[in-house]
């Protein structure tokens, strides 16, 4: 999208939000849990018409970049979680179509959504699979002609926890065919599909959650997505780079509206003669770090959606990181805001104990947080031995090679000790064991992330208010907290009682002689001082 539509969009969200999404509405959704279908369908509608930022132009869409829609993602997550995942669900059962669906598939239903305002389901989950898509159970048997010839398919199976199940016209299913996992469209109203309950949640309760039951349901071989059998898990894989970055958003989006309160609500409150945001043990705890993880989140998900726009399609770990990392602290600093309020924060009219309801799911849903650090994990460790340290090489030198100021040398140490401790790993038998390659998972999603927020500290690419004094100390402090995650990660994956091998002690003993925390308190300092402005 232009510039200019860009905004428009941006404008219109925030104009919903005040005549249609007021606090008042918003939390008296929450506690009634209805799904608010009429709103839905106004914002699918033709004055309105949002979905039409996830289809691409040639179908009747606004075709925005994965950057435009990861900031509109975010503005409407931090309006309203329940709102924005329906929207997300819509995005994520069109994907399979989208990226692999045949060019008679995809102008026949990617242009009716767009021009229907067609609610979508995604149908992957099952009860006894989980994340696991490998361990399907719904069965998708073949029909025949009177030829031999495969005219369609029955399908029978259950699917649970689905996103618009109970409302959606639209679903894109994923079930075992003869040769393999394969994506169907089934339209609403089939015979034998059903939806069940709306179910009772603990967050985003206006949102449709429900299971689907399918009992020889027919769908015709042309709705067969991509038209062969057993390419659903390759299809999958291929989305879950940016489905995974748009959950990201989410999280980004509900730790900066909990943080948002917390500002506004710590210049008001007065204690022991002055504002909480004058007390530094306020400020330097509740706020401030959370303040620095969620700049690098932003960080992370810009890098990673400008990289998706510049063509890249096999971004599936990219997608994981920024997954995992974005919804872990947005979900703290969304708990950190009910501490922060104090005894208000416990209270439904401030809105920061739903923020905190609503944002769990994003560390659940699209693949568990433990997913995401199996994922990070195998393949980067992986990915380190195929290019024998390439990978975290080439990014220690690209963060050396920047000013120092901006804690990128520093990082480039930490990035160091990691690259030599994978080269290794094998030794001290990590793969062996599930907690030690989640402490490898969080070294990798610390140190790439540290890149992208010392890079982006270096660049001058984020918005005016913020100055460069105030990024380049987010960069240093971030930094730091990467060298700690990297350095105590390592000590506990070699307490194994082997030898440590001398080039990983020299990177430890670098890492123990950088001044880290040399600074540190001024950055805060700094940090506090933005946010009170």
């Amino acid at each position: 999208m232009d510039l200019e539509m860009f905004s428009m969009v941006l404008e219109t969200l925030r104009k919903i939000e005040r005549d249609r999404l007021s606090l008042e509405t918003r939390l008296e959704m929450d506690k009634e849990g209805d799904f608010p279908e009429e709103l839905i369908r106004f914002m699918l509608g033709p004055d309105v018409g949002l979905h039409l930022i996830f289809i691409p132009e040639e179908y009747g869409g606004l075709g925005a970049s994965a950057v435009q829609i990861a900031r509109i993602s975010e503005e409407m997550a931090k309006i309203d979680m329940a709102i924005a995942t329906s929207f997300l669900a819509i995005c994520l059962g069109m994907d399979p179509i989208r990226v692999a669906g045949t060019e008679e598939q995809k102008e026949k239903y990617i242009r009716r959504i767009a021009e229907e305002g067609l609610i979508v389901g995604y149908g992957i989950t099952e009860p006894e699979a989980g994340s696991n898509v490998q361990a399907l159970k719904t069965k998708a048997e073949r029909v025949l002609d009177d030829k031999g010839n495969i005219k369609g398919y029955k399908m029978n199976g259950q699917k649970q926890f689905i996103t618009n199940g109970g409302v959606a016209d639209l679903f894109t299913i994923l079930a075992d065919t003869p040769d393999g996992p394969s994506f169907f469209i089934v339209e609403k109203g089939a015979a034998g599909l059903s939806a069940g309950k709306h179910e009772d949640k603990h967050g985003i309760r206006a949102s449709n959650t429900a299971s689907l039951t399918l009992e020889d349901v027919y769908v015709p071989a042309e709705d067969l997505v991509g038209g062969a059998e057993g390419l659903g898990l390759k299809q999958a894989n291929r989305v879950f780079g940016y489905t995974r970055l748009m959950v990201a958003t989410f999280g980004l989006a509900a730790g900066m509206a909990s943080l948002e309160k917390v500002v506004s609500y710590a210049k008001e409150r007065v204690q022991f003669g002055s504002p909480l945001m004058e007390k530094q043990g306020y400020t330097h705890k509740l706020m401030v770090p959370h303040a620095v993880r969620l700049e690098a989140a932003r960080a992370c998900i810009e890098e990673v959606a400008g990289r998706i726009d510049a063509g890249e399609e096999d971004l599936q770990v990219e997608g994981s990181i920024a997954k995992y990392f974005a919804t872990e602290v947005g979900d703290a600093m969304a708990n950190d805001g009910i501490q922060a309020l104090g005894g208000y924060g416990y209270m439904r009219e401030y809105e920061v104990e739903k923020i905190k309801r609503d944002v769990k799911i994003t560390t659940i849903f699209e693949g568990t947080s433990e997913i995401q650090q199996s994922i990070i994990s195998i393949f980067r460790l992986r990915e380190t031995l195929h290019t024998k340290g390439g990978c975290y090489g080439s990014m220690s030198e690209e963060l050396a090679n920047l000013p120092y100021e901006s804690g990128g040398p520093m990082a480039s140490r930490a990035v160091q000790l990691l690259n030599e401790l994978l080269r290794v790993a094998r030794t001290f038998k990590v793969t062996k064991s599930q907690h030690l390659m989640f402490l490898l998972a969080d070294m990798m999603t610390w140190v790439e992330v540290a890149k992208a927020i010392c890079v982006k500290a270096c660049s001058g690419t984020w918005e005016k208010s913020v100055s460069n004094e105030y990024m380049l100390a987010v960069a240093r402090l971030f930094a730091r907290e990467t060298v700690e995650k990297v350095y105590l990660n390592s000590l506990k994956i070699l307490n194994t009682g082997q030898q440590i091998p001398e080039r990983i002690s020299e990177r430890l003993n670098s890492l123990t002689m950088t001044k880290v925390h040399e600074g540190a308190l001024a950055d805060m300092d700094l940090v506090a001082k933005k946010l009170k402005s």
